[in-house]
Parts: structure tokens; C-alpha cells; sequence
């Protein structure tokens, strides 16, 4: 009797079912067509997996990437923009700083501990792949109206998975920002972002070479668990979301500190070729890239992953997204070397392929050839769509003393202080360990910007992440420009030097030419201010389709930003001190549309937003940066939501140093004097507000004199006041208030 030959190709799919099966994948008809014709067959099971994972919108970007391409990425500074696992840039004294931010939206709301967790989890992989040891994590969360259904279980789930995973893990989390708008009731934003420090001469990359390299696997066991998890990524919710909870990964933090620890361990060898994470896609999109980057092929041998699972197909291992694992390429010989230090730390380590010189991606499991695709065209031939746009319509621009002020200053403020938009955050960054690792000098709502020192090191990163959605839904391309200067604003308030953004654009389904059209005009305003403000995108992320049953979120580019002081001990806080003199630097005219204020005291959702004037926000972010460092300023705040009463009044909630406010000037309603949002402005405490207002004058930037700290009210104009123990106590009472009686 002969033997069987052995399988030297794939095993096609029927026709029909590769067809339908592609639909369900979310692959189009003629996406499917191009890969009928790169491959000149029917696919298999595995290689119909490959594709579509590949070429879906969170892997592939084939409805965003026309428009990345207009923002700036370059700069003296930036080592390394888009394109790797996170963004690089120089800091001084040799060092980097390696950072990015990602989404985890629709596994929060299917599972929201998970959910949260892993993203934080998969945020630190991009970090430390890059060689950088994770010294913070931020974030940018988005939840809907706290009294919607399962609302309070989505907030407390996401919330505890952040901190059980990085207060686990041992990396700070030491800022973010938190939005409530009924937009997000069916899809909230998880955003999830983390800064690290390396050696800028000691970087990693992705890109593989050096046919017949070792491909080795590090890190845990691969399971069933987030299969298909990109796909689900890419496409709108419906009403039967929870049922794709198996898509959702499962994390463990305890992992992955000992992976970080073995990774930085054999990365200060020189064994390591190149690394990347498994993160969306897991392994296909870890091969797939990494062997493409390089212009290599790759030969995977699936035996050889380690399986917590049995009877995993080849299918299954290439598409799970379980947490944990590391793709790494070897210089041949150091397999031992390797595997001596990922057993010491009590991970799986594995040679499971080698790199060739085909081009190709061969996938084999128990004799067979479960794929072969050739590498090129699954980049080069990948859709790329410049689907259709609409502008959104202008609102017009309203005149603030044609509004009516319903209530007296001092409610409107009582009221604002307590809105879940502007209420304390202690809720949530109590759960969060803010000061692991002992190097972090400003908390979580002492500062405009997080204050993180570099151990062994004067100099700290000030890092922060910023959107007004409101703003961006009303103007995309303004409030694009805005996000972007509200993050060098809070960067510039601390003292600290802003350098570079990383950016995570959550919009909503991009085959809507009003979507497409936010997301476009978003793009266009952020490029203008990072240009004008010397701020570049390192790095970033695109999370689309954040629908349910058609209702599109608010239109969200949340912006991370990074910045350096050269000495830690510079870096100033927000908090009110005794006895200083108050001064407002930049131009106020009181603009009301889209306000707080207008939307809480006024009923109004409405208007044009605040502009932003570039060439104002440089000029005055310099100079208060300038002050600051020459040691002038006591404490510095922005103005941001909510106005100048609402910014003065954190001030004085910080530190329980009330302040005697003047006077609103001439031509400005009182009410849009004190709660309008214009730009570019800074609320600063000084020793000499005459000799402060000079000096801005002197550099062309407007100041005036807004009052005197001290006591335990806030006195306004004609004797009226109100107590910062009052406003303190309606700004703490609302999320406990509000989470009380959640679902476990």
C-alpha cells in the first residue's frame, strides 16, 4: 500500500461557504474578489481568517488612512512616528520617550472589566515592545447618561478593570478625563494610554530580517478567548452585542509584569532582531507585520504554540487575541540564551517558525499547510477607501448678551462644580495607584498635566489627554484644533516643554459621508494646531463604527500629550495658594456657544464653539510657560469647561483658599464673562500682578488683574459669595452619589 503524500498546499473551502463566511468575517464582495485574485483559489479556512482580520477597518485603517496622512509627524525630536508599535521622541540627557494611545471600546461594553483591563494590558505591550520600561498610564473615558440601562455596572466595571490591571502590574495611573453625554449610552470610550522610558539609542522595532531567523513566542498560553475580537472592532453594535462576549480577551497582570521584567531582561542583550506584540489579530497580525515590515517571509510551525486549550485548530491559534504574548525574531544560536530567561520568570517560550526568503506567510499544523498567502499584497493591495464626505453645517456664532442669565452667579457655579462633567474625579483615581514606583510628583488633579520624574533623573514628563466632543460635533475641524491646543495648554500650565501628541480618533460608522466628514475636518483642524504649536503625532489609533442600532457617538478625537521639564522641582500645580495675586492671561469676549453653562443653566445645546486662535495659543502658552520657569508663578490653571469662575473655583476647591474676584470689564455680560469658554487662557497665581500684567503686556499678551487670594469664600462683586467648603462638598458628592447602588 502507498503512502499518502504529504499536503503541500491548503485545503480549499467549498465556494459557497468561503463566500458566505467572508461576509460574516465583514469582508465586501469585491474585498473577497481581490483576495480570490491574490491568491488565484478559494481560500481556506485559516487563510479566509488571515484576510479578514487583516483587512479590517481596526487593522487596516482603509477608511482612514487617506486623511492621517495630512498631520505632521516629524520634528528634531521625534525618533520615531507612526507606523511602529508607539511613537518616540528624544527627551535629553539620552533618553526617550515611547508612547501611544488605544482604544477599547467595544469590549468595554460587552464586558467592561475585561474589557478596560486588557486594553491597559495591550497599551503597556506597544510600550515596552518598543524597549521603554512603562513608568505611567492615562486615560480617556467616555460613558453615557449615568442613569441609562447597565450605565453604572459599565462605569464601575471599566473603572476597576483599569486599576485592577495597572495597580497589579505596578505602573502608575496618574491622569485622564472623564465625559458623560447620552451619545455614549450603547458605546462607550475606553481609551487607554501609556508612556515609557528608554535608552534613545536602545529602540526596538518590529521589522524582521535575516532569512532562517527563529520566530519565537514568549509570554502566556494561547486560548480560545478573543477570536475574531478586530472584526467585532469593526463593525456597528446591534441589540444582540452581548452576545459576542467570547470575543472579548480575558487579562492577567501578573503576567505581564514578569513579561515586561524578562523582556527588558534579554533586551539589554543584543539577541533580539526584532519584537512585536500580539495584540489585535494576535498572531496573525504579529507575523503578518513583522515578516512584512522587514520584507521577509515567515514559516510558522502551530505545534509548537503553547495551549491552555486542547484541539485548538490552526484557525483558533492565528486569530486569538489572548493577552500576554510577544512575537520575537532571534540571531540565530540565542534560542538558549532566550529561554533561560523567559523560564526564569515562569513564561512559556517556544521556537515556533523561521524567517524565509519567499515572501510568503506559510502556516503548517499536524503535517498539513493550513495557509500561504504572499505577504506583499496583503499590505499593497489591502482596500483603501476615500469614501464620500459632508460638511457639517456652521452654527451660527451667538451673541452672549442676547442670552438670558436664568439664575444668579453664585447657583450657576454651585450647579456647574456638581455636573458629572465637571464634578471630582476622586471616585474613580482612588481606585487607581497613582504613586507606585514612588516617582510620580504631581497626582491626579493637582495639576493641569500629570508630573512624572525619570528615576535616577531630575528631569519628569508632564503628560495629559484632552477633547471637548461637544465642540468637535459642533465644528469638527475647530474643535479638532482645540483638542490639540487644550493638550498643550495643560502640558505648557505645568512649566513643562510640550513635545508631541499621540491621538486615538473615535468616530462613528465611516460609510456615512457625515462621519466621514467629521473625521476629515477633525484631521484638518489637528494638523493646523500641531503645526502651529511644534506638537507632531508620534503615534496613534483608529477606532470607527462606534454605533448602536445606527446612533453614532459624538465625534471624539481624544488627544495624549507629552512634554519635559529639564528639573522636576519646577513643575507647578493648579492648587490655590495663601496671600498670592490673581491674573487672567488672554482675551475674553464671553463666548457662550457650546458651553457648560449654556448647556446646564441655560437648557441650551447650541451655537458656534469657542475658536481657537494658534498664533494666541503660542504666544500665550509661551509666555506663561516663560513665568513659570523663572519662578514668577505661584499656581497656574487653564481655563477650560465650565469658564473662568468654574477654573478659579478648582483653584480654590484644591486647596481650601477662597479669593476676592473684581469686577467682569466693560462690554462682557457678567454671566459670559465668568462661565464663557474662550481659548488661550490661563488663571495664574502671582507674587506681583503689577509687575506680571507688565511683562505680558510687554510681550503683546493680554493680562489683567482678576483679584487676591485668601479666606475661605468666594467673594464676588457687590458682597456676594459663596463658600469653597460648599463647592467643594457638591463637587465631591456627585459620582459617589451617582455610583451608589451599582451592579457588581
Amino acid at each position: 500500500m502507498t503512502a499518502a503524500a504529504p499536503q503541500t498546499a491548503p485545503v480549499s473551502l467549498d465556494p459557497a461557504r468561503a463566500a458566505q463566511l467572508a461576509a460574516e468575517f465583514g469582508l465586501k464582495p469585491d474585498e473577497y474578489d481581490r483576495c480570490l485574485a491574490i491568491l488565484g483559489r478559494t481560500p481556506s479556512l485559516t487563510e479566509l481568517g488571515v484576510f479578514s482580520v487583516m483587512w479590517s477597518e481596526h487593522c487596516s485603517y482603509k477608511s482612514s488612512r487617506v486623511w492621517l496622512k495630512e498631520l505632521p509627524t516629524k520634528a528634531p525630536w521625534v525618533i520615531q512616528g507612526p507606523g511602529e508599535n508607539a511613537g518616540v521622541i528624544a527627551i535629553g540627557d539620552g533618553l526617550a520617550a515611547v508612547f501611544k494611545m488605544e482604544s477599547h471600546n467595544h469590549p468595554s461594553y460587552i464586558e467592561p472589566y475585561n474589557g478596560a483591563a486588557t486594553g491597559v494590558g495591550g497599551i503597556l505591550r506597544d510600550v515596552f515592545t518598543m524597549g521603554a520600561r512603562p513608568i505611567a498610564n492615562l486615560n480617556a473615558l467616555r460613558f453615557g447618561a449615568p442613569d441609562a440601562p447597565r450605565m453604572k455596572q459599565i462605569i464601575d466595571g471599566v473603572v476597576r478593570g483599569i486599576g485592577g490591571y495597572g495597580n497589579c502590574v505596578g505602573v502608575p495611573t496618574v491622569g485622564g478625563e472623564v465625559n458623560f453625554h447620552p451619545a455614549y449610552n450603547g458605546n462607550p470610550l475606553v481609551n487607554a494610554m501609556t508612556v515609557g522610558i528608554a535608552r534613545a539609542d536602545r529602540i526596538f522595532t518590529a521589522a524582521a530580517t535575516g532569512t532562517g531567523n527563529p520566530v519565537v513566542y514568549v509570554g502566556s498560553k494561547t486560548g480560545r478567548d478573543g477570536i475574531h475580537g478586530a472584526t467585532m472592532a469593526s463593525t456597528e453594535f446591534s441589540a444582540d452585542s452581548e452576545e459576542k462576549r467570547p470575543t472579548v480577551q480575558i487579562g492577567d497582570p501578573f503576567a505581564e509584569k514578569l513579561l515586561i521584567e524578562a523582556c527588558m531582561e534579554l533586551m539589554a542583550t543584543d539577541a533580539i532582531v526584532a519584537i512585536q506584540d500580539m495584540g489585535a489579530a494576535g498572531l496573525t497580525s504579529s507575523s503578518v507585520e513583522m515578516a512584512g515590515k522587514g520584507g521577509m517571509g515567515i514559516d510558522l510551525v502551530l505545534d509548537s504554540v503553547p495551549q491552555r486549550e486542547t484541539g485548538m485548530t490552526a484557525y483558533e491559534m492565528m486569530l486569538s487575541e489572548s493577552q500576554e504574548r510577544m512575537l520575537m525574531i532571534l540571531k540565530p544560536g540565542r534560542e538558549a540564551e532566550a529561554e533561560a530567561i523567559f523560564r526564569k520568570w515562569e513564561l512559556d517560550f517556544a521556537v515556533i517558525g523561521r524567517l524565509t526568503d519567499t515572501g510568503r506567510i506559510v502556516i503548517r499544523h499536524r503535517g498539513a499547510v493550513e495557509a500561504d498567502i504572499p505577504l506583499a499584497p496583503l499590505e499593497s493591495e489591502a482596500p483603501l477607501y476615500r469614501r464620500p464626505t459632508e460638511e457639517t453645517p456652521k452654527q451660527p456664532v451667538l451673541d452672549p448678551a442676547s442670552i438670558a442669565n436664568p439664575t444668579s452667579i453664585e447657583d450657576a457655579l454651585l450647579k456647574l462644580v456638581a455636573t458629572p462633567d465637571l464634578c471630582s474625579r476622586r471616585w474613580i483615581w482612588d481606585q487607581y495607584d497613582s504613586l507606585v514606583n514612588g516617582q510620580t510628583v504631581k497626582r491626579p488633579g493637582a495639576a493641569d498635566a500629570a508630573i512624572v520624574r525619570i528615576e535616577d533623573h531630575a528631569r519628569a514628563l508632564a503628560m495629559t489627554t484632552d477633547c471637548t466632543p461637544r465642540y468637535v460635533l459642533a465644528d469638527p475641524e475647530e474643535g479638532g484644533k482645540q483638542a490639540v491646543a487644550e493638550a498643550w495648554r495643560n502640558i505648557t500650565a505645568t512649566g513643562a516643554l510640550p513635545l508631541a501628541i499621540t491621538d486615538n480618533m473615535n468616530f462613528g460608522s465611516p460609510e456615512k459621508p457625515r462621519i466621514m466628514g467629521q473625521f476629515a475636518a477633525a484631521v484638518r483642524g489637528m494638523a493646523a494646531a500641531c503645526t502651529a504649536l511644534d506638537f507632531p503625532v508620534v503615534s496613534g489609533n483608529v477606532s470607527l463604527y462606534n454605533e448602536t442600532e445606527g446612533r453614532a457617538i459624538l465625534p471624539t478625537p481624544a488627544i495624549g500629550g507629552v512634554g519635559v521639564l529639564d528639573d522636576a522641582a519646577d513643575a507647578i500645580g493648579l492648587g490655590m495658594p495663601h496671600g498670592a495675586e490673581l491674573v487672567l492671561i488672554g482675551k475674553t469676549d464671553g463666548w457662550l456657544g457650546q458651553s457648560l453653562w449654556l448647556r446646564e443653566i441655560a437648557g441650551r445645546e447650541e451655537g458656534a464653539p469657542p475658536p481657537v486662535d494658534l498664533a494666541a495659543e503660542r504666544r500665550n502658552g509661551d509666555f506663561v510657560r516663560a513665568q513659570i520657569l523663572g519662578g514668577a508663578v505661584l499656581a497656574c490653571h487653564d481655563c477650560a469647561d465650565g469658564g473662568l469662575l468654574v477654573t478659579v473655583a478648582e483653584m480654590a476647591m484644591e486647596t481650601g483658599v477662597g479669593a476676592t474676584l473684581g469686577a467682569a470689564p466693560p462690554g462682557v455680560p457678567e454671566h459670559a464673562f465668568w462661565f464663557g469658554e474662550d481659548q488661550s487662557r490661563y488663571a495664574v497665581a502671582v507674587k506681583d500682578a503689577d509687575g506680571f500684567v507688565a511683562a505680558a503686556q510687554a510681550a503683546g499678551v493680554p493680562a489683567m488683574r482678576l483679584g487676591r487670594s485668601g479666606g475661605g469664600d468666594l467673594v464676588l462683586p457687590a458682597g456676594r459669595s459663596i463658600s469653597v467648603h460648599a463647592l467643594r462638598d457638591a463637587n465631591e458628592a456627585t459620582l459617589p452619589a451617582l455610583m451608589e447602588g451599582r451592579k457588581a
